[in-house]
């Protein structure tokens, strides 16, 4: 899925991005998510999820990648961190799918809980960057990214279309990407 050089040259910049450089978030997010994609589509075809929930797996697991960036040991591999995240995303996907599928998660890599008061200082940033969406866009990740809930259950509640919470999730994403990076898209 990635090579060492790849995984070595996230390390670096995730320990860059943590010690402030946001240019190197950026860089981190920008090698990463290539991978990630490829990775999400192949094994959601492979358990029967379609191309629009591979890329539901993409953006949750960057987006949860963003909000645990802090649980991340700079001692540790970040791959099998990173992995973890995205195999958990997947694993949800394929739940919120239903039919009671089992998916294997045995090899696993164990991650560091979040602390359960969480850092004040992500949680206020987040809290700050949502309040500039739009309510709709807001309301959609705090159900879907932050609250679990799945995409039909959220589509019901808002009277939309389950396409239609995929399509304004991922824009929602994309524009706290934006706010995130300062560029104001």
């Amino acid at each position: 899925m990635h090579s060492d050089g790849e995984a070595e040259e996230w390390a670096r910049l995730m320990r860059e991005a943590i010690g402030g450089d946001d240019d190197a978030y950026r860089r981190f997010l920008e090698s990463l998510a290539p991978v990630l994609r490829s990775a999400a589509r192949r094994k959601c075809a492979r358990i029967g999820l379609d191309g629009g929930e591979a890329e539901d797996v993409v953006q949750e697991t960057l987006l949860a990648i963003h909000l645990k960036r802090h649980t991340w040991d700079p001692e540790r591999p970040i791959a099998p961190w990173i992995m973890a995240i995205a195999r958990n995303k997947l694993i949800d996907a394929r739940r919120r799918r239903g039919n009671g599928v089992n998916l294997p998660i045995d090899d696993m890599a164990e991650i560091l809980p979040a602390p359960s008061d969480g850092n004040s200082m992500d949680r206020s940033d987040l809290d700050r960057m949502l309040e500039q969406l739009g309510p709709r866009q807001r309301d959609l990740v705090r159900s879907l990214s932050m609250e679990g809930r799945s995409i039909k259950e959220t589509a019901d509640r808002l009277a939309m279309s389950e396409g239609a919470v995929r399509v304004a999730l991922h824009r929602a994403i994309k524009a706290l990407a934006s706010l995130y990076r300062g560029d104001g898209q």
